[in-house]
């Protein structure tokens, strides 16, 4: 199967799971209560299913399907489709990945996980768009805030892991923009939730556009290049306040950070080689400076995690707090740092730059050239591909 064809298919998995696709079926009981769920309970939460103005991906959709399959069936009784039957082969595993789980569980389950989609979709709104001071831009992915001479970038998708997606990337570009022009001294990268960012949002590779798959990876190129280029150019003392695990992108860029600082809970993994892909952010440079070729080739060639203590150790991180005093404790510096004349440190920020800035942009179109022809590959595809079935079986 070419790469093309193969990633055709997948976009079928994907659009195969649209939330109108979960069964309608009808329950023979009447009102009995169901672990505190009724089935008008039920009934009503699978009617919020079509309220929902943003697409929860597919993950969280399988784990829909299963659920009411779970719910209104009991457990998986229907033979395993085929290899490659990749659309009913994803919601079997999904399905079959609930074993025993009871009836009532199920529609417990099922009206918890609906209940929290549609109050993050509507009810808290005001949170995922956050006015920026300055300007009347909003954002529908972070929260962008400025106090204290601090302008903080906050990833905002917790449901999400903060996974960034196509439009989370250019979100991120148009703040860097804004922040380096408005009147903080210092911008703070940050995430909601309990993960600073699990990376790129896989779903990004799954939509192949009418002009195909090689435009699709032109585009994302491009994307990627102004992206990691805005990081380079960024003017300001840039900190980011690693608040949970951070894996891919949001790890490689850190080597063009001024600062770092860690909970000791947050992790470090850049699994390209799994995903078929190659490293980017100007990693391929920055991590072998950092910390060495040895432990970069690990990190970078063979997936290995670290910890917060061994990132600090490597020189990734500049330091690590507890937990239970992280906020507190980075917080109380940063504000304290924002007092220090701004223009003082933005010309020192540049100074200790300007003789990498033309290396980094390029080794950044590099990256960018490598990581294109990989996005076309049948490697690439097989990667992410073994990603999402190892998912739906989870």
């Amino acid at each position: 199967m070419s790469v093309r064809n193969s990633f055709n298919v997948l976009s079928s998995v994907a659009s195969s799971l649209r939330l109108s696709s979960v069964p309608r079926l009808t329950f023979h009981t009447t009102a009995s209560p169901m672990m505190g769920v009724t089935v008008e309970q039920f009934e009503q939460a699978k009617g919020k299913l079509s309220t929902l103005k943003k697409d929860p991906g597919n993950e969280v959709k399988l784990k829909i399907y299963a659920l009411f399959k779970q719910a209104t069936q009991g457990p998986c009784n229907t033979p395993k489709p085929g290899m490659l039957d990749f659309v009913n082969k994803a919601k079997w595993d999904a399905w079959k990945s609930l074993g025993s789980t009871s009836q009532e569980e199920a529609r417990q389950q099922y009206c918890d996980l609906i209940g929290s989609l549609v109050a993050a979709d509507s009810g808290n709104s005001a949170q995922v768009s956050a006015q920026p001071t300055g300007n009347g831009s909003t954002y529908e992915t972070l929260a962008v805030s400025m106090e204290d001479d601090i302008t903080t970038i906050k990833l905002n998708r917790p449901l999400k892991k903060n996974a960034i997606t196509n439009q989370m990337y250019n979100e991120i570009i148009a703040a860097l923009e804004q922040t380096a022009k408005d009147d903080s001294v210092i911008t703070v990268f940050t995430g909601a939730g309990d993960f600073y960012s699990s990376g790129n949002d896989l779903t990004n590779f799954t939509q192949i556009p009418e002009d195909g798959l090689e435009q699709m990876a032109k585009r994302g190129g491009e994307l990627l290049r102004r992206y990691v280029n805005a990081y380079i150019d960024f003017p300001k003392p840039l900190v980011a306040v690693v608040n949970g695990p951070a894996m891919g992108i949001s790890v490689t860029l850190l080597g063009l950070f001024d600062l770092v600082y860690a909970t000791e809970r947050a992790t470090f993994h850049t699994p390209f080689s799994q995903l078929g892909q190659t490293a980017e952010g100007c990693s391929s440079y920055t991590f072998p400076k950092i910390m060495g070729t040895a432990k970069a080739t690990e990190m970078l060639l063979f997936n290995k995690k670290l910890t917060a203590v061994q990132a600090c150790e490597l020189g990734l991180v500049t330091e690590v707090f507890p937990d239970s005093s992280f906020q507190s404790e980075v917080w109380t510096r940063l504000k304290a740092y924002a007092k220090l004349p701004r223009n003082s440190l933005s010309f020192s920020k540049q100074l200790i730059r300007s003789t990498e800035k033309q290396r980094l942009h390029e080794v950044n179109d590099a990256e960018v050239e490598c990581l294109v022809e990989r996005w076309m590959s049948d490697e690439c595809f097989n990667a992410v591909m073994s990603f999402f079935q190892i998912k739906a079986k989870l």
